[in-house]
This record gives structure tokens, C-alpha cells and sequence, in this order.
């Protein structure tokens, strides 16, 4: 059973949405109105994978306070080179036994990891 969508919390749907295709890159797969000022915006990164929902309607989720989610990429340097481009304000990159990754933040303060992560032989056994 595959993660098919992951809910991220926001305050501005269309703020959210102009980053997430704006520097994250990602795909818009779907923009309709839901119910008057709410929409139902998805979004993939453009490799694939699980989608994500900009939400504003969970009282419990609060905007910011998804953090964690991680994409893959194949060439972190080159993203992060790419990411800085685009506006945003990475981490360093930083080295651990399963990859390299760096670190940055949508308006809301939701918080994503971006990764070149090591083949499962590559990494060591503690």
C-alpha cells in the first residue's frame, strides 16, 4: 500500500502552490474549488512519487508544522546550486552514513529534506 498523498499544512494555497512549482519544481496535478475559498491543489515532484496536498482545513495541522519530508535527487550540488537560483535559502550540505542533503523551508516554515541518498550497499553498519 503505497503513501499516495501527504497533507501539507498552509495558510496561503496560492503562496504554497507558486512555491511548490516555483522552486520545489514540482508538478501541479490538480487545482479545483472544493467549496468557496477552499481549493483542492496537488502537486508531485516532476520524477514522480507520492503527491502532496496544500491544506488549510485540518484544525490540527497547523501551517509549519509538517517537517521531515524528504525527495531524492541525483545530484545534490546541482540542486542546491539550482534551489539557491530559484530563490530559496538552503542549509549547507550536510554529510550522513545514508547520503548527503540539505535542508529548506516553504513560506510557512513546513520543512523538507532534500537528499542524494546512498545506495543501501553503501551504507555502513554502525
Amino acid at each position: 500500500m503505497p503513501i499516495a498523498i501527504v497533507s501539507v499544512p498552509v495558510t496561503d494555497q496560492t503562496r504554497a502552490r507558486d512555491f511548490y512549482t516555483g522552486v520545489m519544481n514540482f508538478a501541479l496535478l490538480r487545482e479545483q474549488e472544493m467549496q468557496p475559498g477552499t481549493r483542492w491543489i496537488q502537486l508531485q515532484p516532476k520524477s514522480g512519487g507520492a503527491t502532496i496536498a496544500l491544506v488549510t482545513w485540518f484544525d490540527s495541522l497547523k501551517p509549519g508544522g509538517q517537517q521531515g519530508l524528504m525527495v531524492h535527487v541525483d545530484d545534490i550540488a546541482a540542486e542546491h546550486a539550482r534551489l539557491e537560483r530559484a530563490g530559496a535559502s538552503p542549509s549547507p550540505i550536510g554529510q550522513e552514513p545514508w547520503g548527503r542533503f540539505t535542508m529548506l523551508e516553504d513560506p510557512d516554515g513546513n520543512g523538507w529534506i532534500v537528499a542524494q541518498l546512498a545506495a543501501p550497499e553503501e551504507i555502513a553498519p554502525r
